[in-house]
């Protein structure tokens, strides 16, 4: 079907449905070409104030890769209970996306308050990000498992959407655990950790 048919399919159906969304008389899906007349400054700025926790997405190396790939992310959130799914977001231009994309499978790093300088390290681009960074192989995928971080979530890479200027990363969960229950996790608000 697609993505463009699956987004009308989800407008069919919301157009049928008893209620509110059936008197949605304006709903269809948006076009590629649209923009939002909001301002990216003010928009980045308003969302600031929505606290997020921070991860490091890795992924063991594949095909001619030299190493394992990782990046920082704060757009990570819970999907699904059955099937277990989570996903995050990347921007289309993410030099570390398409070598996480060949390995087929990730390991999700939620970080502890302490690992801010970590995160920066993940947050950095053209280094080597691992370089003095303990970790060991998650169980399923073999993606770095951060050393100290509060939980780890293992997974394969099960669907990937497209999202403005992001793609949209859905996993299946394959293995997962929670090493730090009484350690507290590292946030981002308005552009700063908190602590």
């Amino acid at each position: 079907m697609g993505q463009a048919g699956t987004a009308e399919a989800a407008v069919r159906y919301l157009r049928s449905a008893p209620g509110a969304a059936r008197r949605a008389t304006g709903l269809r899906c948006v076009r590629q070409d649209e923009r939002a007349p909001v301002d990216r400054t003010e928009f980045r700025r308003v969302l600031g104030h929505f606290a997020s926790g921070v991860t490091v997405i890795t992924a063991p190396p594949a095909g001619q890769d030299p190493g394992p790939a990782g990046f920082a992310c704060q757009s990570f959130t819970s999907l699904s209970l059955d099937p277990p799914l989570i996903a995050f977001m990347v921007g289309r231009t993410s030099a570390t996306w398409p070598r996480i994309a060949r390995a087929g499978v990730f390991c999700v790093n939620v970080l502890a308050a302490d690992q801010g300088p970590l995160c920066r390290a993940f947050a950095a681009s053209g280094t080597d990000k691992f370089l003095g960074v303990a970790h060991t192989p998650a169980p399923r995928s073999g993606s770095p498992l951060l050393a100290g971080v509060l939980a780890w979530i293992d997974c394969t890479v099960h669907a990937v959407h497209t999202g403005g200027d992001h793609l949209i990363v859905v996993g299946r969960v394959d293995a997962l655990g929670a090493e730090g229950e009484t350690a507290e996790p590292l946030l981002f608000h308005r552009g700063q950790f908190l602590s």
